[in-house]
């Protein structure tokens, strides 16, 4: 098994951040009920969830796309040095830098950040800290960023748009106007194209700018979900959203979509946070879904 994958012209390389117990799956998923966890956990355990206590499993990675000569990180994973609320984030002191780089990534190298969405697991990297300064950490890098996340998570904005503001404190000011004001982002509205391989697709409703990436090249196809879902229960319970999504029927709509469109294409479904495999293949099963095929991604090493 190996941490790269080709899809056609294009290599994706998983970079592991942190893995490890996150949540109780009932409060992460608080759509679900413990029958569904149970009646599924012959193939969520172990990778996903601990049938004795319950603990939702996830993984903090980045994913790094090669493609057209040009070298795409897709979400940026949570940083180090950030004051954060959630334990495994707060001013953390990871090698995320190292691991990119024995991935053959030096951050020069980098062209294009996408962050599907702003929130600290997937904007921490953005930045980093020099001389008590926060700065860009990828230096010849376009970041693009919804500009309906820019503008909801704004400090002016976010506590009358957020049902939970102070997950989201100090985030902005740390991990994303640093990059917007060394004139290095790009607010995106709508379907963009990166290159003829990749294509940013909305999917609102985990937040009001949620995007999606889909990669076609020849007859290959994936699309990276960033967290459309969570937990692999999403796939084929895909009504079911995590208690972070900020709009709830919207969020199940973007999720019925996308898998949809996946199960049409045979796109392989590469979430965010999916420890195990890192994706997996899905089929129409009458409103919902079946996983029909795991990723050969190796499986990332546990760190809690």
């Amino acid at each position: 098994m190996t941490n790269t994958m080709t899809f056609g012209d294009v290599e994706v390389i998983r970079v592991p951040e942190w893995s490890g117990a996150f949540v109780p799956g009932l409060d992460f998923v608080p759509d679900s009920g413990e029958q569904d966890w149970k009646r599924n956990g012959d193939w969520l355990a172990p990778e996903h969830w601990e049938m004795d206590s319950g603990i939702a499993l996830v993984a903090m990675q980045v994913w790094v796309l090669r493609s057209e000569g040009r070298t795409i990180l897709v979400d940026t994973g949570m940083g180090n040095d950030k004051p954060r609320p959630v334990p495994v984030m707060d001013h953390r002191s990871g090698d995320f830098l190292d691991r990119l780089a024995k991935a053959g990534v030096r951050p020069e190298d980098v062209d294009v950040v996408v962050n599907t969405h702003v929130h600290a697991d997937h904007v921490g990297w953005n930045t980093r800290l020099v001389d008590d300064e926060w700065v860009p950490t990828f230096p010849n890098a376009t970041y693009l960023i919804p500009k309906a996340d820019f503008e909801f998570f704004h400090p002016d904005a976010v506590a009358r748009n957020s049902k939970m503001p102070e997950v989201h404190a100090n985030l902005f000011e740390d991990s994303v106007a640093p990059v917007h004001q060394a004139g290095q982002a790009t607010l995106f509205e709508g379907e963009v194209a990166i290159d003829g391989n990749l294509r940013l697709v909305p999917a609102p409703g985990h937040t009001p700018g949620s995007t999606v990436l889909r990669l076609e090249s020849g007859e290959d196809r994936a699309v990276f979900v960033g967290d459309l879902l969570h937990s692999p229960i999403q796939m084929v319970e895909p009504e079911y959203n995590s208690c972070f999504c900020e709009d709830a029927e919207m969020a199940r709509i973007s999720r019925r979509r996308v898998l949809g469109w996946a199960a049409d294409n045979t796109a392989l479904v590469v979430p965010a946070h999916l420890r195990g495999a890192g994706g997996a293949v899905v089929a129409r099963s009458g409103a919902k879904f079946s996983i029909t095929a795991w990723a050969p991604f190796e499986n990332v090493q546990r760190e809690d």
